[in-house]
């Protein structure tokens, strides 16, 4: 197509140039007019209330009664009663109690019922027993929009079962560069692709526009996001900067949004990211102009996760600048209420003009009731709940998450035909992945991060293990589950299933896209298995594409099978010939994504230098294909081993492989796995902290009367000599709050009676409290203690008595601090 050309700075918007469109929704005066007549009985206090969104973390529901809040949110670690994990019942009781709040009239307020949003990204991702869905980038794999759509339907009636009526769904995002850490998210890096499923998906969450069953009692609000460049930001970085032309933001990276606001979706998000240099919440040209104005949109925008905080001149609890460029409804988790109060200021100033308020409160009201929220009554009321034990993981909805399972598996090698499997034959089915549900769910599963999960937090679901086994089983061969590969009869046969652990957001950044540099366990297992004369199949759990040639060459077949959700046996549906030794089922799938030739290529970008990836978007062999593939390049573009080296805990959580260790006064040691956590006698504990972004850091609090230590074990040696001889310092930064008066250290270690550990307390106690900073402890001081720094085994260690309070986010060699703590002198006390 042609471009036209658009005049003017980098971040210049023209908004006769981008899609014109209008809501496919009938005007309906008589809902206008409802809207109006509300909006004038509201006091400015109310109209404020409606235009903040509350975490159910941070908002209770008398704060809901008093303020007259208009939605609450559930973010990703946020459950009823502060739990881990969350029943439909549990979820239900709370959405009633919200509910009456928001409709209590006795202090004098309106009854204007309380949206309840949460991330629902591939089923109903935050329920216990609920049917779980295919990532994002799987379902690209698929080619199918009515799978999209049934997908979204199954998906609202889980919601609606739970009592929430709002989905932070679908993902519009259109990653040109996977090294970001949001790419499952996206269905393609293809727009034409994302387009399509647009309109499907978003139909399958709210029905059809214009049919009885649009937001009907089986149906929730959509929500498309995030708008908009956030797959396009420069080396894929979360919240980063998408530093292309206004034709490429718009032609690609906004190719979502037309067909999603004319299949009627009510809620469009605002992207943490920028467009060139412009904070996306603050950019009213784009938010006013072209989603509002040009596009026709007239449901409402919302920020996401205190994203207006970052545009300049902002803070999380003060931002007229968003409200002004167009912004509807803030989403304030934690700092809601002090938002209120500015606002609320700010529009009685005249600073946010009254019509800017008006206009985002009619969006906000026309949407409730567009949703028939004002006559609907209780969540708890809603037909979907009655019979929530019934639609709740329902055999119907297994049986569609199974079928997109199979339909999303992409065969990338398949040599001498090793697939299909003949089940009646003695099978190896190895790996971390084999029999672990959370891994083959990935990020937003239950938590977050997806992680410090069992099997038994699914009930129902099905392990890759679990589904491979029941079918050879079934057909008369036998199936034997070792995750290191060790047999007790030589298989005919091993399936290997490996692959990323879970993430979400920014905490799956990469630099570069190898597969676990530095940590080649399952590369091992895989070489072991087919040195052994066993035909090895590879069984691949990843979000995204990454660089796996050497992976891809120890196997005899290679399959994709990205992150396939709670129906793990749809992987053996594919993989396995049937008991009469037919195939039930062939590969489907193609890739969304182009598979990268070197661990520092591309693709996309690649691409459109004329270069090739190493397996093409679209690509995919079925059974039908014969030939063989060939060795693959082994060169990564990089050394394997250096890469990250050097970071051992990174946005609070433990660099790849590491292990964050706690020992108690009692000399008890624990892995931590989620947080909160502590040890077993309680001197230590552990919790989710907030520094730059959500629950990026780590709050340490001590106890007791004798000394509690946290550690970072690495996954092997480390030799750090040559970096103690260059003067490199052990970079830490951490908020101290409080320093014991009793002895503090921080050491590494090297094995049994191998450490070395600095006293710092008086150090600590000179450093301001409540400061975030850089403090660095030359290596040479723990050389000097008497550690070996050619065979660290534990880069890092933290001991302390009752009464430390410190914050952690990251640990990392490096040459540059906010504060440089001395070497003690020999004797020197803390």
């Amino acid at each position: 197509m042609t471009v036209p050309a658009m005049a003017g700075d980098a971040a210049t918007v023209h908004p006769e140039l981008w899609p014109k469109g209008s809501s496919p929704l009938t005007p309906d005066p008589a809902l206008e007019s409802r809207v109006q007549a509300l909006l004038a009985k509201m006091s400015v206090a109310d109209k404020v209330g409606q235009m903040i969104q509350a975490d159910i973390k941070y908002v209770t529901p008398d704060d809901v009664r008093k303020y007259r809040l208009g939605s609450i949110l559930a973010g990703g670690n946020s459950k009823p009663n502060g739990q881990q994990t969350a029943t439909a019942t549990q979820w239900q009781q709370l959405s009633d109690v919200f509910y009456r709040a928001s409709m209590d009239t006795s202090g004098g307020g309106l009854a204007i019922p309380v949206l309840f949003g949460i991330d629902a990204v591939h089923g109903h991702n935050n329920l216990v027993g609920s049917t779980l869905f295919p990532q994002n980038s799987a379902l690209g794999a698929t080619r199918d929009p009515q799978l999209i759509r049934e997908i979204g339907e199954a998906t609202a009636k889980e919601l609606r079962a739970s009592g929430i009526n709002w989905t932070f769904a679908p993902t519009l995002t259109v990653p040109q560069d996977v090294r970001w850490g949001r790419s499952y998210e996206g269905y393609s890096q293809n727009p034409a692709l994302v387009a399509q499923y647009a309109s499907a998906v978003v139909e399958g969450l709210e029905g059809k526009p214009g049919t009885p069953q649009f937001l009907d009692a089986e149906h929730v609000i959509a929500t498309a996001k995030h708008f908009v460049g956030d797959g396009g930001t420069r080396d894929g970085k979360d919240q980063g900067d998408a530093e292309v032309s206004e034709a490429v933001l718009r032609d690609v990276h906004a190719a979502g949004y037309p067909p999603a606001i004319k299949a009627g979706v009510q809620v469009v998000m605002v992207s943490f990211s920028s467009w060139n240099g412009v904070k996306m919440a603050g950019n009213k040209a784009l938010i006013t102009d072209v989603l509002k104005g040009r596009m026709g949109f007239d449901g409402i925008v919302l920020g996401d996760w205190n994203a207006h905080g970052q545009v300049p001149g902002c803070t999380n609890e003060d931002c007229p600048v968003a409200y002004n460029a167009g912004l509807d409804m803030l989403e304030a988790p934690d700092s809601w209420k002090g938002l209120y109060e500015n606002t609320l200021a700010e529009v009685k100033a005249g600073v946010i003009p009254m019509s800017r308020v008006d206009d985002a409160v009619t969006r906000i009201l026309r949407v409730k009731m567009r949703l028939d929220m004002f006559e609907a009554g209780p969540p708890s009321t809603n037909p979907m709940v009655t019979r929530s034990a019934q639609v709740i993981g329902s055999p119907a909805h297994r049986a569609l998450a199974r079928r997109a399972v199979r339909e999303s598996l992409v065969l990338l090698k398949n040599n001498d035909g090793v697939l299909p499997i003949d089940p009646r034959k003695h099978i190896l089915v190895a790996g971390d992945g084999a029999d672990n549900i959370s891994k083959q769910n990935g990020g937003w599963t239950l938590t977050w991060q997806g992680t410090g999960l069992t099997n038994a937090n699914f009930p129902g679901a099905t392990s890759i293990w679990a589904g491979l086994s029941a079918q050879v089983r079934a057909a008369g061969g036998s199936a034997e589950l070792s995750v290191d590969g060790d047999y007790e009869q030589k298989p005919d046969v091993a399936i290997v299933v490996f692959g990323e652990d879970p993430y979400a957001e920014f905490q799956g950044d990469l630099p570069n896209l190898a597969y676990r540099p530095g940590n080649d366990h399952d590369l091992d297992l895989l070489r072991r298995l087919h040195g052994q004369g066993v035909p090895v199949v590879a069984v691949f759990l990843t979000g995204r594409p990454l660089w796996m040639n050497r992976e891809i060459n120890a196997a005899d077949a290679f399959v994709v099978a990205w992150l396939p959700g709670s129906e793990g046996e749809g992987i053996a549906d594919v993989l396995l010939r049937t008991r009469d030794d037919r195939i039930a089922h062939d590969f489907h799938g193609k890739l969304a994504y182009a598979w990268p030739r070197s661990a520092v290529q591309i693709p996309v970008a690649a691409a459109a230098r004329g270069e090739h990836p190493q397996f093409p978007y679209g690509f995919g062999l079925t059974y039908a294909d014969r030939g063989n593939t060939g060795p693959l390049s082994e060169d990564a573009g990089i050394a394997l081993s250096a890469v990250r080296a050097g970071v051992y805990f990174t946005h609070g959580k433990p660099a790849q492989g590491f292990t964050l260790r706690l020992t108690g006064a009692n000399g008890a040691t624990m892995n931590v796995a989620a947080t909160p956590a502590a040890t077993t006698d309680g001197s230590l504990r552990i919790g989710a902290f907030d520094y730059k972004a959500q629950e990026d850091a780590r709050s340490l609090s001590w106890s007791g009367s004798n000394a509690a230590s946290v550690a970072l074990v690495a996954p092997a040696s480390l030799d750090v000599e040559r970096e103690t001889n260059g003067d490199v310092l052990l970079v830490t930064t951490l908020r101290v709050d409080a320093v014991s008066p009793g002895e503090t250290s921080i050491g590494v270690g090297c094995g049994t009676g191998c450490s070395g550990e600095v006293p710092v307390g008086r150090q600590l106690a000179a450093l301001p409290r409540g400061q975030w900073l850089r403090l660095g402890m030359p290596l040479k001081c723990f050389r000097d203690a008497g550690a070996n720094m050619s065979r660290l085994d534990r880069p890092f260690e933290w001991s302390s008595h009752a009464g430390e309070q410190v914050a952690i986010t990251d640990v990392s060699l490096g040459t540059v601090a906010d504060r440089t703590l001395a070497c003690p002198a020999h004797g020197d006390k803390p």
